[in-house]
Order: structure tokens, then C-alpha cells, then sequence
């Protein structure tokens, strides 16, 4: 028997704080996403217009924490 649910955002945060969760990578982005976190990455596009977009796609902001955790 197995068991499948998901997590919300804050028992995730909860779960990965107590060492519990895993890291998984990124989901590759469509090239709209990728042309949006290139435009970011290069100061092009301000901070409150990136909030917008991290709260409609929040995978972006997976993909700058990981970009910068690279470098």
C-alpha cells in the first residue's frame, strides 16, 4: 500500500528546516521563464516587478537560488 499527498509551501519550509525534506532541482523553465530570470539576473528588471512574477511563477525563484548557489 502506498500512500501519495502533498505538501504545502509552509509544511515544506517546516519539513527541509528540521532536516527532514529533500532538495529537488528545478523544473526546466519555458523559454518566456528563462528569457524573465535572464532579464533579473542582469539587473534589467526591478525587484517589486520580480515579486510579481515569482508570485504567479515560483519556480522562478528556485532557479535564481540555485543560479546563485553555483557561483
Amino acid at each position: 500500500m502506498s500512500i501519495h499527498f502533498t505538501v504545502a509551501g509552509l509544511t515544506r519550509n517546516l519539513f527541509h528546516s528540521l532536516g527532514l525534506g529533500h532538495e529537488r532541482a528545478p523544473r526546466p523553465l519555458d523559454h518566456e521563464q528563462r528569457l524573465l530570470l535572464e532579464c533579473y539576473l542582469a539587473g534589467q528588471i526591478p525587484e517589486s516587478a520580480w515579486s510579481d512574477y515569482v508570485f504567479e511563477m515560483p519556480e522562478l525563484a528556485r532557479h535564481v537560488e540555485a543560479r546563485r548557489s553555483r557561483h
